[in-house]
């Protein structure tokens, strides 16, 4: 008997493949950012594999998930604030060390900003690397325009370029 492992993924209703099983979650919590109602997670998808390579043929098929509709709903959000972090956690509680120091950078600049939690969907997650060409997470963008992770971000902070780049913004 080969070993089973589990992928669980979480999926709008109508990509629930049949011979899997669905349980019922209730909705997230609504975030700062309201996103429409096909990137809401609703269900829990646990799909079982039997093999890393199954899992790995499995997770790089929602890998190109920049649909169109997800494309302009994110052209919308990084549009509409001056300043937008797509973040693991909320700004309020942070679920990652990287992700809590560009929160921290920000709020000791006094900037105001939106966060977007995106282990609330990984659709949307996943959408995200692609849109701006980032693989990792936090991505933080500053009038409409990626700026960079966590790495860049500090740079920026201890160089005085983000304090710039955000006044910029703010008075434009």
């Amino acid at each position: 008997m080969g070993s089973q492992s589990l992928l669980v993924l979480s999926a709008p209703t109508t990509m629930i493949p049949s011979k899997i099983a669905a349980s019922s979650l209730a909705p997230p919590r609504p975030g700062p950012l309201c996103f429409p109602r096909a990137l809401t997670i609703t269900d829990s998808v646990v799909f079982r594999v039997k093999s890393n390579s199954a899992r790995n043929k499995l997770a790089s098929s929602i890998r190109c998930a920049l649909t169109p509709a997800l494309k302009t709903t994110l052209d919308k959000v990084v549009t509409s604030h001056k300043v937008v972090l797509f973040m693991k956690g909320t700004k309020d509680f942070p679920q990652c060390g990287f992700s809590q120091t560009v929160v921290q950078i920000l709020k000791s600049l006094n900037v105001p900003f939106e966060s977007v939690n995106i282990l609330e969907n990984e659709l949307l997650r996943q959408g995200l690397k692609d849109y701006s060409s980032w693989p990792t997470f936090p991505q933080l963008y500053i009038d409409g325009e990626f700026f960079g992770g966590c790495d860049i971000t500090v740079e920026a902070y201890k160089s005085g370029e983000l304090q710039e780049q955000v006044e910029k913004a703010m008075c434009s």
